[in-house]
Formats: C-alpha cells, sequence, structure tokens
C-alpha cells in the first residue's frame, strides 16, 4: 500500500500519543508547553513501535524547535546518547535515506540558529512536492521541516523560496497569462473554514464584482483542523463552476466570480492535504496557499488567524505580486467574516507604479462603523453547506434574510472592505 493511501486509512491522528504531544509542543515561540512526564512514556513507547512517520518528524522537529526540558531530553536515547545535540548523527538516524544534496538543509534546520536562504527553502520545496522521494524515512523528514519551520516562525526570505516552488507546482492551464480586460481581485480565506458560524465569501465576491474587478476566489479541500464548513463546500452547494485554466477568465463570471479549486490549480498542494491532517498543526502552506497568484489578480483580499501575522501577510502579498492587499484581523473563526462585537479591522497596502510602500489600518472602532456594532456574534451551531449557501442566495436577491445577525454582518463586512479598497485605488491611481 503507498504512503498517501496509509494516510487516508491511519487512526485519527489527534488521538495517538504522538498527536496529543504535537498538540502541546507544536503551538509557536511562545505558546508551547512541556510534556507531562506520562505523555512523555507514551511517545517514547510510540517512537519505538508504531509511531506514523509524518507525525514522528513532526514531534521530534516541535521538540527541539521547542527547546526539550530535562525529561523531554531523555527521548534522545532512543537514537544515542546526546542525538539531540548533533544535528547530523540525528539525521542519518532518522532519514537514512535521505538525498544527500538536501543534509546541509536539514542540519541547518536543527541547529535552530539560522533561518534557510531563498534558494535552500526553494530546494526544501521542491523536495517536498516531490512524490519520488516517498519513503517512510523521508516522511519522517518532511513532518521534521515543516514542524521546525512552524514552530520557530518562517522567515520571508523562508516564504520567498517555498512560495516559488509552490508555484512551480501549479497545472500548464494556470501558468500562462490570463487575458481579462479588468483587474482581478482575489478572495481567500483559512481553508480549513468554520465551525459556529457563517461564511460570506461569496457576497464579498458579488461586492467586489460590483465595484468593476473580476474576482477569483482561491478554495480547497479543508487540510484540518476544522471539517464543519469551508468555502469550497459553499461554492459547490451554490452550484459554481470551477476554473480549470486562465483561458476560462475570458468568459463573464456568475453572480459570485470565478472560484479556483486547488485541485486543479496543483494537484500536488491537493496531495498534501491528508498530509496536514496528519501533522494537526498547520505548515507553511497554510499561508502559502492564500497568496499563490496564478490568475496575475491585482488586489488580495485575505485574512489572518493571527492578529501577529497580519502585517507578515501584507509583505508576503506584495512579495507574490499583489499591487495591493487587504487583511482582516478578528475575522469570525479567521474567516472573511468580521467580527462585529470584537476589535477588528483591516490593514491596507499597496505598491505604487514608482515602487513605493504604502500602509493603512481601518478599525472597527471608528465612527463610521458605530451602527454595525454588535453586543456579541452569532454563534451558530453545526453550521451547514446548504444552510449558507439559502442565506447567500437570499441576500442576493433582497439585500436581506431572516437572519438579522447574518445580514448585518454582510452590510459591515461591505462598508469595512470598502474603505480599505477606497483607499487602495487611490493609492493606485
Amino acid at each position: 500500500m503507498s504512503f498517501m493511501n496509509r494516510l487516508a486509512t491511519a487512526p485519527d491522528p489527534t488521538a495517538t500519543a504522538l498527536g496529543r504531544a504535537i498538540k502541546l509542543i507544536g503551538i509557536g515561540k511562545n505558546g508551547s508547553k512541556n510534556l507531562t512526564p506520562e505523555l512523555i512514556a507514551e511517545c517514547r513507547q510510540s517512537l519505538l513501535t508504531d509511531a506514523d512517520p509524518l507525525q514522528k518528524g513532526a514531534f521530534i522537529g516541535a521538540l527541539l524547535a521547542k527547546g526539550p526540558t530535562a525529561e523531554e531530553q531523555t527521548l534522545e536515547n532512543l537514537w544515542g546518547k546526546g542525538a539531540f545535540a548533533h544535528p547530523t548523527f540525528l539525521i542519518n538516524k532518522l532519514c537514512p535515506d535521505l538525498p544527500p544534496k538536501l543534509f546541509p538543509i536539514a542540519t541547518k534546520l536543527l541547529r535552530n540558529d539560522h533561518s534557510l536562504k531563498p534558494s535552500e527553502a526553494h530546494q526544501l520545496g521542491d523536495f517536498l512536492f516531490d512524490e519520488s522521494y516517498s519513503s517512510e524515512c523521508c516522511e519522517v523528514f518532511r513532518g521534521l521541516a515543516v514542524s521546525i519551520l512552524r514552530v520557530r516562525h518562517e522567515t520571508n526570505d523562508e516564504y520567498r523560496g517555498l512560495y516559488e516552488a509552490t508555484m512551480q507546482t501549479i497545472t500548464p492551464g494556470f501558468q500562462q497569462i490570463a487575458c481579462v480586460t479588468r483587474p482581478l481581485l482575489q478572495l481567500a480565506e483559512p481553508f480549513d473554514g468554520v465551525e459556529h458560524s457563517y461564511l460570506i465569501t461569496p457576497l464579498l465576491a458579488n461586492f467586489f464584482e460590483s465595484r468593476g474587478y473580476g474576482v477569483v476566489s482561491m478554495v480547497g479541500r479543508t487540510p484540518g483542523p476544522k471539517y464543519t464548513l469551508n468555502a469550497h463546500d459553499l461554492f459547490l452547494h451554490l452550484g459554481c463552476p470551477m476554473l480549470q485554466s486562465n483561458h476560462e477568465l475570458d468568459t463573464p463570471p456568475d453572480p459570485y466570480g470565478w472560484v479556483l479549486d486547488q485541485k486543479a490549480l496543483s494537484p500536488a498542494l491537493d496531495r498534501w492535504v491528508n498530509r496536514r491532517r496528519t501533522l494537526l498543526k498547520r505548515p507553511f502552506l497554510s499561508t502559502l496557499e492564500k497568496l499563490l497568484n496564478p490568475c496575475s489578480a491585482r488586489v488580495l483580499v485575505t485574512s489572518v488567524f493571527h492578529i501577529t501575522y497580519q502585517m507578515k501577510m501584507a509583505e508576503l502579498a506584495l512579495m507574490a505580486g499583489f499591487d495591493a492587499v487587504m487583511v482582516l484581523k478578528r475575522g469570525l473563526e479567521g474567516s472573511l467574516a468580521p467580527s462585529t462585537s470584537r476589535s477588528s479591522g483591516v490593514l491596507c497596502a499597496v505598491r505604487t507604479p514608482q515602487g513605493h510602500l504604502f500602509f493603512q489600518n481601518f478599525d472597527a472602532d471608528l465612527p463610521t462603523f458605530t451602527e454595525y456594532r454588535t453586543e456579541s456574534d452569532e454563534s451558530v451551531v453545526n453550521p451547514q453547506p446548504h444552510d449558507n449557501a439559502r442565506l447567500i442566495r437570499q441576500f442576493l436577491n433582497d439585500e436581506k434574510t431572516e437572519n438579522e445577525a447574518f445580514d448585518n454582518q454582510v452590510r459591515f463586512a461591505k462598508a469595512l472592505f470598502g474603505r480599505g479598497l477606497n483607499w487602495i485605488e487611490g493609492q493606485l491611481k
């Protein structure tokens, strides 16, 4: 059985000892927690017997990036005393069939004292997507590498190299320049979607269409940890056709613009969805998949789950070739639906034709947005795509639904993003 088929039939990754450990230590620089003695013992037993190779790599990578405690340090005895302090030795033990050209990158990642250069990150990305390296040892390294990058936070240089490697995986139909007569705007929010709220993404697409833009919404299968409802599900329930190449951008879009499924864009990216479900913590792909710009869109509208990533997302969007970007903070569950009760807002960034960069924040507490503010946001129990699609259609036809909270949220989003777009258009003139 192939490794990818084993992934599809593997036990619940959140229930394994390593899975539970990864959820504690794979959080980030400041949020990771230490393992209990009981969990350390369970992980030791799993590493000796039935550890999933991806989780094995992700666990070790997160542990080393976090910095092991004295008790956690004892796990190194599984490979040899002092193994955690000798990167070359540890890589040879964990990944004996790793291609020799990757050993310098592997040891640099394990040393955890220098970030990768763009060229090194590009080389790493090429390996991550190359399915000819399909052994379990190579899967250990895949888990190890993306876990280290995630816990210590990827640098912009690393993102640049990984972005270039990812763009090389897109299908030929999306490598050709799009022929459109109006500027394109791209919508992209976390692909894992929501569990306690409704999405408004198709209505945002319709709104930006009314402002004179062709709109492309980036969607894909959920990589987890949420599995209830995402934009991919919603657009399918609305009956929206999925783009198969840039040639189709010369046809008029339906009321919700064009929709680009990650599976059609890059089968290599889609194959990583099952890996990401096993890894549990979001690797670099959760950021990069929103930034890919195969249709040469001019403006990106996206969101971030962690507020500290708002500026980084804006910088990366400009790096990816967008002329302008709006990044929403504190969207409901990280989506493009802004919260009406918490401090929300958008960060706008532009690169002018002269090459100058400008940034501007529009916060939700501005007086112009007062009418939309509420004491709390609606919490939806088990939101379903058919219910969400019904609200979308009803609002599009009648400009209101029976759900006042939903209506208010859509109107607030249009006002907020409209304010940001006005500023962007003024800067790009």
